[in-house]
């Protein structure tokens, strides 16, 4: 193994080319070796910008290169499971883009062909890297809003590209898959935080109400009310149908923490409140994207595991299926 990483890239996707595949160029322990597309015009586009060592005019040819030690699949979620699988079998690392796969199932079988295969996988929420989320986490050990009571996280945006693969029913479309999922995964954040628990091991909701509103087989719209052990609720909301509103909210018997952009790296603040007291708290510019690419490589340089772990990963999946088939009966 090198001393960086060599990533390779299945796809031309926009989160890829205008985030990760910087981000790896910015990072100390890993270089772009190669990405991989099925449209010649996406290819020519890649060249004219990157220049990479080397295209794929298949992802098959990209899994297949003995070049490239790690994936990032960032493919529609239909095709996850079936290119992480295949990347694990020809023994590469997989960063997966959220969310994992369509259901729990497909997420154990990703999980066991990078265990059986000996790689690294990893789901990419990227906001785990902020500073921002790191001081949420700060403050709940603090004891500083007393025991909690009332989780709040919306995630939304107006969605207006036509053919957008996100309004594509048979592609794994919908809004709760591509923003829901991270007020799911910062609510369990929370709740491992708040109860000592492990990654990915604190207790899982006790009942669920959930409700959509669906366009064509894809939920524009999703709402969900959780409750977990011990009192605590949690109300989730996103959409991709209306204007953008990305903040969190935490309320305990002794105070309030306010948690604008929750899940973006830009500097900014959170507000504690505690009475009539309210404290900003300054969080500063994080490059998420680089230093998730970092904490990854080093996983697989160090032989450690990943920030974000595969438990945590089964879990939000397993709550999205219970989150769908509730709202959807």
């Amino acid at each position: 193994m090198n001393s960086k990483i060599r990533w390779g890239v299945l796809g031309w996707a926009r989160i890829a080319h205008q985030n990760v595949i910087p981000a790896i160029q910015r990072s100390r322990n890993g270089v772009l070796h190669a990405v991989a597309s099925r449209s010649e015009s996406k290819l020519a586009e890649c060249q004219a910008a990157l220049n990479p060592p080397r295209l794929h005019r298949s992802y098959e040819d990209l899994v297949r290169d003995p070049e490239v030690d790690a994936i990032y699949n960032p493919l529609p979620n239909a095709l996850h499971k079936e290119w992480t699988v295949k990347a694990a079998e020809h023994g590469k690392h997989v960063l997966c883009e959220k969310p994992a796969a369509l259901n729990a199932t497909e997420t154990r079988e990703m999980i066991a062909a990078c265990r059986a295969n000996g790689v690294v996988f990893m789901e990419a929420f990227m906001y785990r890297y902020s500073a921002r989320t790191q001081k949420v986490i700060e403050i709940l050990r603090s004891g500083a809003l007393g025991e909690i009571k009332f989780i709040h996280s919306q995630f939304r945006f107006l969605l207006n590209r036509p053919g957008d693969v996100r309004r594509e029913a048979g592609l794994g479309g919908g809004s709760l898959y591509d923003v829901g999922c991270y007020p799911l995964n910062f609510t369990g954040l929370v709740i491992d935080t708040i109860t000592g628990s492990a990654p990915g091991t604190g207790p899982s909701p006790e009942s669920i109400h959930a409700q959509s509103v669906d366009v064509n087989g894809v939920d524009e719209q999703f709402s969900a009310l959780l409750r977990y052990p011990g009192g605590v609720t949690a109300a989730l909301h996103c959409g991709f149908n209306a204007h953008a509103r990305i903040l969190s909210e935490i309320i305990g018997t002794k105070g309030a923490l306010e948690i604008p952009v929750t899940f973006l790296g830009n500097a900014g603040h959170l507000t504690l409140i505690s009475g009539d007291q309210r404290t900003e708290i300054a969080v500063p510019e994080s490059d998420r994207y680089r230093l998730q690419a970092e904490d990854f490589a080093d996983a697989i340089l160090l032989k450690r595991p990943p920030l974000l772990t595969t438990t945590e990963t089964l879990r939000n999946m397993e709550l999205l299926d219970r989150l769908y088939a509730t709202a959807r009966g």
